[in-house]
């Protein structure tokens, strides 16, 4: 276990910032509760009040370089990422820490990759985007199931959530997200992001048991035509959401995820089923778990664990499947999320 090292949660008072800090302090590491909200990270501080408490803005470099003073890394868990990747990324390079975030924002995700590849390559430090639920596990799942591959045809990852109530901040985000496509959608077919204003057609999809057979939005597609791309050779990667998860994200009176356990845990439950073809050969992965808000948190953590500790395969702008060995990564998450390889 880490033990002592302070890492800097930025949008530690957000939903998926408050599961990260508590699972920091569980694995042995001191948060740095920071963010763009003074009064909502003073509310959070009473509940620690041996922690730090640094309050920053992305438009304020001076800010944000003091929120890192004396971390090891930095978390970013402050949406919408295509306000606050960039930034917070700059700091954490003139820190010469790593970054983590939980981007769920397809455009930012690329922009990370875009703009600061080169720059993290030659300092040799590591940028983690989408090392969340959306983009990190898929990643992960896909390398894995992809085992000795070095190429595959397709890959197809379907989201078997029993009900998907946003946060604040997914709403926010997915607004963004809108607006910088002009309300088209997007895919991965062909190598690259294609944008469309085809509708996306309900089809069956072939969940195991417990959950069975349901029927899921197409091309409701995730960060993960991001990540995977990005080091695995898959130019068709499609990416599907259970119909009931579809419609409870998109209305605007579903309202925000209820703790139901100790831990503040919804009583959201999911199956992430991916098949991987190649020729006339499928290989197939399955992980289950509840709440994918914060199960993201036991994601980013363990990867910050993983980069502090020396056990990554290369520096940069780096997936989680690029970076980690993906089977022992998802064997690590094993107290949050089944496995199975198939």
């Amino acid at each position: 276990m880490t033990t002592g090292q302070a890492v800097t949660v930025y949008g530690a008072y957000g939903h998926t910032g408050k599961f990260v800090v508590a699972h920091l302090l569980e694995r042995g590491f001191v948060p740095i509760l920071s963010g763009r909200d003074t009064d909502k990270l003073n509310v959070l501080a009473k509940a620690y009040p041996d922690l730090d408490v640094r309050p920053a803005s992305v438009t304020d470099p001076d800010s944000l370089d003091d929120a890192l003073t004396g971390a090891v890394a930095v978390v970013n868990c402050a949406g919408p990422f295509a306000t606050t990747s960039a930034p917070v990324i700059e700091a954490a390079l003139r820190a010469g820490i790593p970054y983590v975030d939980v981007a769920a924002e397809i455009e930012a995700n690329a922009d990370t990759f875009t703009n600061f590849a080169d720059r993290a390559r030659d300092a040799g430090t590591v940028i983690v985007p989408a090392m969340a639920f959306y983009g990190g596990l898929g990643d992960l799942l896909v390398t894995a199931a992809m085992g000795d591959w070095t190429k595959a045809d397709e890959a197809h990852i379907a989201y078997g959530l029993n009900s998907w109530e946003p946060t604040e901040g997914t709403r926010v985000a997915g607004k963004v997200s809108a607006e910088r496509r002009g309300g088209r959608r997007v895919r991965f077919t062909n190598g690259q992001l294609e944008y469309h204003t085809d509708e996306l057609p309900t089809v069956q999809w072939p969940f195991p048991d417990p959950m069975g057979p349901q029927a899921v939005v197409a091309e409701f597609t995730m960060a993960d035509v991001v990540t995977i791309p990005s080091h695995l050779s898959i130019p068709e990667i499609r990416t599907y959401m259970t119909t009931a998860a579809a419609t409870g994200v998109a209305a605007p009176a579903t309202p925000t995820p209820t703790g139901v356990d100790r831990d503040g845990r919804s009583a959201q439950t999911f199956l992430v089923d991916v098949v991987v073809r190649s020729g006339d050969t499928e290989r197939r992965a399955v992980a289950g778990g509840q709440d994918i808000y914060a199960v993201t948190a036991p994601l980013a953590v363990e990867a910050v664990h993983r980069i502090l500790t020396g056990q990554t395969r290369t520096s940069g702008v780096a997936s989680a499947g690029q970076l980690f060995a993906a089977h022992d990564f998802l064997d690590a998450l094993s107290p949050h999320i089944t496995v199975e390889l198939h």
